[in-house]
């Protein structure tokens, strides 16, 4: 069974930074021979939209087939709520609420990200992982691209 990888706006970016291009370029390859299930929500390609042309156009070499798309539903949007009000992240970061409340609900096998300060971050993982828990969410596996990928 091929993982289905939900990967945040950052991810995306990484492929035209230098600090984080090739394991970013290396996940998005991953993603092209179908090795991998690429799982892109509504927020990520919301985010996209003001990023610069050649990060907007990184997506469109993956097959559409390997692709899966996430619409924030309520119950997604209730989760990610309930990270703000239990201060797993403050008030400001609705946004990277609702990357691992939508992750969460649709079952993932792991969300990868660049974010260390909000996301991809043991104590707010940690935090993730008590709210999912107590609401019967399953914890989430939050990973950056090179701990999926390993090393090479």
């Amino acid at each position: 069974m091929v993982s289905r990888v939900y990967t945040d706006t950052s991810v995306i970016g990484g492929c035209e930074d230098d600090e984080f291009r090739v394991p970013s370029r290396r996940l998005l390859d991953a993603f092209v021979r179908g090795d991998l299930h690429l799982v892109l929500s509504e927020l990520t390609l919301r985010e996209l939209e003001t990023a610069p042309f050649a990060v907007r156009e990184v997506l469109r070499v993956v097959p559409a087939d390997h692709v899966e798309f996430l619409q924030l539903t309520q119950p997604a949007a209730e989760l990610a709520q309930r990270y703000l009000a239990e201060g797993v992240l403050g008030a400001g970061m609705l946004a990277d609420a609702e990357h691992i409340a939508m992750a969460s609900v649709a079952c993932v096998d792991v969300l990868v990200s660049w974010n260390f300060r909000h996301i991809v971050n043991l104590p707010r993982i940690h935090g993730y992982h008590a709210v999912n828990l107590r609401l019967g969410y399953p914890a989430i596996e939050i990973r950056s691209p090179r701990e999926v990928l390993g090393d090479e």
